[in-house]
């Protein structure tokens, strides 16, 4: 072997050295900032004078009637702090507190458990169907859109920084898109219940139709979560979900199935 072709191979693999170890310590940085960030989301949740209740209130409001604002938002905060996720925990929290004022209310209404079986209710709203179904919601919405999403970067670019798509901004666009499914399906609901959990078609009906624009909103509203993040591609994907919603809800109304009832089976099984 020529005495250069050795050197060059061997420069070759000092080469491919340094980049392993570089993307190493890139995918480390990346890890132990992360960390950072959750550890200090998650120690603001208990420190309630750092809170931002009136900025969280709007962004509540504004995901109702304008949800396109609160991401134009989530644009400023990577321009000015480098992340897209919140780092005031205060949206969430008033979240679960909103949730837990609304079990009460069923279970006001249709709770027959005593004190023990509200408190049941209400951890498994707020526990459970909020913070559970949300954080595998997230994760599985993260994975995908890191997984089959990103845009791919163009040849000659390989110093170009990759980005991807954080876990807790995943979370915070389940949040966001809670907010009015939570005023359709917690609140309204809970006013419509007499008329809606009755017999006959016509409750039936409502209902599957109150559901059904519930789903088509809370994918709506991910959708612009996702779509407002530069280095994704073909986020139309988060509205496939709201389709089949469009497509069931009449099916069910044809065949006599009532949402509101079915789900006070589960929560309230006398009351069904």
């Amino acid at each position: 072997m020529l005495p250069t072709t050795s050197s060059d191979a061997a420069e070759s693999r000092g080469s491919h050295r340094r980049a392993s170890y570089a993307e190493r310590y890139r995918v480390y940085v990346a890890a132990a900032a992360k960390s950072a960030q959750t550890g200090h989301y998650l120690r603001r949740a208990f420190r309630w004078r750092q809170m931002d209740v009136e900025y969280s209130l709007w962004q509540a409001a504004a995901m109702c009637v304008n949800p396109k604002a609160v991401y134009r938002h989530t644009t400023y905060r990577k321009q000015t702090k480098n992340h897209w996720a919140r780092d005031d925990p205060t949206f969430v929290v008033l979240s679960c507190v909103a949730v837990g004022l609304a079990a009460i209310g069923w279970c006001a209404a249709y709770g027959d458990g005593g004190t023990s079986g509200s408190a049941r209710v209400v951890a498994r709203c707020v526990i459970g169907d909020y913070l559970g179904v949300g954080a595998v919601l997230a994760t599985v919405s993260w994975h995908l859109a890191n997984t089959h999403l990103r845009t791919k970067l163009p040849g000659g670019h390989s110093h170009a920084v990759e980005q991807r798509v954080e876990w807790l901004y995943a979370f915070d666009v389940h949040c966001n898109a809670f907010v009015p499914t939570y005023v359709l399906l917690y609140v309204v609901q809970l006013t419509l219940s007499p008329l809606l959990r009755a017999e006959g078609r016509l409750a039936s009906a409502l209902s599957c139709a109150l559901y059904a624009v519930a789903l088509v909103y809370h994918n709506y509203c991910a959708f612009i979560g996702y779509n407002a993040l530069p280095f994704l591609e073909n986020t139309e994907f988060f509205l496939y979900p709201a389709a089949a919603a469009l497509i069931a809800a009449p099916i069910a109304a044809l065949i006599a199935f009532n949402p509101t009832r079915f789900v006070l089976s589960i929560y309230f099984a006398h009351s069904s």
